[in-house]
């Protein structure tokens, strides 16, 4: 049994595998870590812990704290040049987030062709996975929810939108709404137009906004309820990590 991890800036997701299928799952906010032990009394005993955190060392030290208590293994996920099938062109390949590199190796499991590896959280990454395992590159800008509360916070008239996305919009709400998403899909689909003519290329969409990008998305993608989990479990079982 494995039990993935994942400890974003604002939710913790965990996964449990059999070795076959996941079988139980949840989330929590990532402010309360604390209440990981409750749900941890629920987890196979002695299940081995693989963690990708991008949420600070007082969560990972919270969480491996929580793995000695259960007298289980426990890794973190860490980039590096190369894991799982994937090669990493960043310029310094450990400063890569941990996030960003499961959700990589997750995507490489899922398609050997051409990709496009999109996280949208609180903030959204968007990169570009080559037909040979390569991940070439990719962009970070802030989500939708950060750019809408942005938006509120450092401007004097406009308000936390609760508008609706229109092509056209008419009204100040519709105005910030619609342009925050167009911001996101801008930037996906520039990104992924440098893809979009080889063979079966597609975009995987993951994370807490990927439903509210998919509704508007015009290109090929794939909606991956647990792609950066999927990741943390096939580094996981991989000889040799």
């Amino acid at each position: 049994m494995i039990v993935a991890i994942d400890a974003g800036n604002s939710r913790i997701k965990w996964g449990v595998h059999d070795g076959s299928a996941w079988v139980d799952g949840g989330a929590l906010a990532t402010a309360d870590v604390g209440r990981l032990a409750e749900v941890a009394d629920q987890w196979p005993a002695h299940a081995r812990g693989v963690v990708c955190n991008v949420a600070g060392p007082t969560v990972a030290e919270s969480i491996s704290r929580l793995f000695a208590g259960r007298h289980a293994d426990l890794v973190f996920l860490h980039a590096s040049a190369a894991a799982c099938g994937v090669r990493s062109r960043y310029e310094s390949a450990q400063q890569l987030g941990a996030d960003r590199w499961a959700a990589l190796i997750g995507a490489r499991a899922v398609l050997d062709s051409a990709c496009l590896v999109v996280c949208a959280g609180t903030a959204t990454t968007v990169d570009r996975l080559d037909v040979g395992g390569i991940f070439a590159g990719g962009l970070i800008l802030p989500g939708f929810d950060l750019m809408c509360t942005a938006l509120a916070r450092n401007t004097a008239q406009l308000p936390l939108a609760d508008g609706v996305f229109r092509a056209l919009p008419r009204n100040t709400m519709d105005a910030i709404v619609s342009g925050c998403l167009q911001a996101q899909l801008g930037a996906v689909e520039r990104m992924f137009q440098e893809i979009a003519d080889e063979p079966a290329a597609r975009c995987l969409l993951t994370g807490g906004a990927a439903p509210r990008l998919a509704a508007h998305l015009k290109i090929p993608f794939r909606l991956m309820d647990n792609l950066i989990l999927d990741g943390l479990r096939r580094f996981a079982a991989s000889p040799g990590r």
